[in-house]
């Protein structure tokens, strides 16, 4: 037997379950784009505007607290929009960031927090919690 079909047969068989499948209960990702932001907004969406750069440690750092929190079944309705850093600079100005590992929560239009170079798990989460309906 192959590998392919090894795998393949893998797959519908007792060895799937512990084969990781995003499921619909994390937050949606996507690369900055202004339509698709400006649609958000216009939904109501919760938003996190995540800016970093490859290079930045803080922002590896903070990279495992996001993914969490976006696998986080209660963030699934979350829209979170990667800028980066070096190659987005009309975005950054944009949104007034001065420096990479800058978090921007928003609630529809509202920016409701905003936080820059945080590794901190807690006060993340409560960044995000604030884009909640109140």
């Amino acid at each position: 037997m192959h590998k392919r079909q090894f795998l393949a047969l893998a797959l519908t068989m007792s060895i799937a379950p512990w084969i990781a499948i995003p499921t619909a209960s994390a937050a949606e990702r996507k690369v900055f784009d202004k339509a698709s932001f400006d649609a958000a907004q216009q939904s109501d969406a919760r938003i996190l505007v995540d800016i970093s750069a490859s290079w930045c440690p803080t922002c590896k750092a903070q990279k495992p607290i996001i993914d969490k929190l976006a696998e986080d079944p209660t963030n699934k309705d979350l829209v979170i929009f990667a800028v980066d850093f070096d190659s987005q600079k009309s975005v950054v100005r944009q949104f007034g960031a001065q420096s990479q590992s800058t978090l921007i929560a928003f609630r529809g239009t509202s920016e409701t927090a905003r936080s820059v170079g945080d590794t901190n798990p807690d006060s993340i989460a409560s960044l995000v919690q604030s884009t909640q309906a109140k």
